[in-house]
C-alpha cells in the first residue's frame, strides 16, 4: 500500500512540474495563437537564473527574481523579435522561436558551462516532507518530516517495516503549481484583465476601439508565460538537475501535454499532465516485463518467444515512449486533445 501511496505521490508531483511548465505554453498558445518553439529554454534559463541569484541572496528571494527576469526577457522578446513577424503567418513564429531555442543554450553554455551546476534547495527544503510508516500489525502511519530511526526497523523477525519518505522538494512544488493553476483561472474567467485578454484574441479592433493597447496586451501575456516557465525551472532546476539539456529533456514532452490535453486548454493541460506524470510514474515502478506477467498469470511461453527481445523489455524501458504513444492515440481518436475547442 505504501509503494502506491508513494509512487501516486511522485506521479503527482512530475505531472503538477509538467503542468507549471506547460501552463505558460498553453497560456501563450491560447491568447496570442503562437506556438513557443523556446518555451523549455526560457525553462532551463529561470533553473540558471535562479542558481546564480541563490548565490547571492538565497534561494527564497531567487524563487521571485529569476521568474519575473525570464518574464521580462520574454516580453523583451516579443516586443523587439516575434512582433514583428507576427503578421506573417505560424511559420516565421514557429522559426524564430526555434533560433531563440539554440541561441539560450549557446549563451548558457558560455556563461555557465557545459557541466551541471550545484543547484540545491533550502535548508527548509531538504529532506523529508513526512515519512510513510508501514507496519506489519499496525498499518500505516505518517510522521512529520524524517522518521527515527527506531521506528524504522523491528527487532521481531515475525514483524515487517517499511519507511517510505517522502522529499519536501517534492511537496512544495506540488504546491507551488496548483497554487499557480488557481491563480491563472481566477485571472482568466474572473478578473477584468482575463476579460481583456481572451477579447483581444477574438476581436482585437474592437478591444482596441475600447481604449486597450493590444500589442502591449500580447507582450504582457508573452511575459506572464515565459515566467511560468522559469518559476518551474528554478523549482524543477532545485529539484533534479541544472544542466544545459535539461530545457531538450523536457522540451518535447510539454508539447505532447499541450497536445494531448488540447491546444490552448488550461484544464486539458492539467489533466494530461496528470495522466502523463503517474502514467511514466507507474511505468517505472512496476519494472515488469511480458515474460514476468506471464509468469505470475501462470502462462507458459515458447522458447523462441521468450528469447524475442521486444517480449523482454520491461515496462521502465519503454516508459520515455509512453507519452508519445499516448499523443498518437489521442490524436487518431480525438484530434482536438482531451479538452480543446479550437478549430486550428
Amino acid at each position: 500500500m505504501e509503494f502506491f501511496v508513494i509512487s501516486m505521490l511522485n506521479g503527482l508531483s512530475y505531472g503538477l512540474l509538467l503542468f507549471l511548465l506547460s501552463s505558460g505554453l498553453t497560456l501563450i498558445f491560447s491568447m496570442m495563437g503562437v506556438l513557443n518553439f523556446a518555451h523549455a529554454s526560457f525553462y532551463m534559463l529561470g533553473a540558471y537564473l535562479g542558481y546564480s541569484i541563490s548565490k547571492w541572496v538565497g534561494f527564497w528571494p531567487a524563487l521571485l527574481l529569476a521568474p519575473l527576469l525570464v518574464g521580462a526577457l520574454g516580453a523583451f522578446f516579443e516586443r523587439l523579435v516575434l512582433r514583428k513577424v507576427h503578421k506573417f503567418g505560424h511559420v516565421p513564429e514557429l522559426l524564430i522561436t526555434f533560433g531563440l531555442s539554440y541561441i539560450v543554450l549557446e549563451l548558457v553554455q558560455l556563461i555557465w558551462g557545459r557541466t551541471a551546476v550545484d543547484f540545491s534547495p533550502p535548508a527548509l527544503l531538504q529532506g523529508p516532507a513526512f515519512t510513510m510508516i508501514s507496519h506489519s500489525l499496525n498499518g500505516l502511519s505518517l510522521i512529520g518530516g524524517a522518521a527515527p530511526a527506531e521506528l524504522c526497523r523491528s527487532t521481531d523477525s515475525a514483524i515487517r517495516i517499511v519507511c517510505s519518505p517522502f522529499p519536501a522538494t517534492r511537496g512544495f512544488m506540488m504546491l507551488v503549481a496548483l497554487f499557480m493553476l488557481l491563480v491563472l483561472w481566477l485571472m482568466l474567467t474572473r478578473s477584468r484583465i482575463g476579460l481583456v485578454i481572451q477579447a483581444a484574441l477574438e476581436h482585437p479592433d474592437m478591444v482596441e476601439a475600447l481604449g486597450h493597447n493590444v500589442p502591449r496586451v500580447f507582450m504582457l501575456v508573452f511575459g506572464a508565460g515565459a515566467a511560468l516557465a522559469g518559476l518551474a525551472g528554478v523549482i524543477g532546476g532545485s529539484t533534479f538537475v541544472t544542466e544545459p539539456a535539461m530545457a531538450a529533456t523536457v522540451g518535447s514532452i510539454i508539447f505532447v501535454v499541450v497536445v494531448v490535453g488540447g491546444l490552448g486548454s488550461l484544464g486539458g493541460a492539467f489533466l494530461a499532465s496528470m495522466l502523463i506524470g503517474i502514467v511514466q510514474t507507474f511505468a517505472v515502478a512496476f519494472d515488469y516485463s511480458l515474460i514476468t506477467l506471464a509468469q505470475q498469470l501462470g502462462i507458459e511461453l515458447s522458447d523462441s518467444l521468450k528469447s524475442n527481445s521486444i517480449v523482454k523489455l520491461t515496462l521502465s524501458q519503454v516508459a520515455p515512449i509512453l507519452p508519445y504513444l499516448f499523443l498518437v492515440l489521442v490524436l487518431i481518436l480525438r484530434p482536438r486533445g482531451l479538452m480543446g475547442t479550437r478549430e486550428e
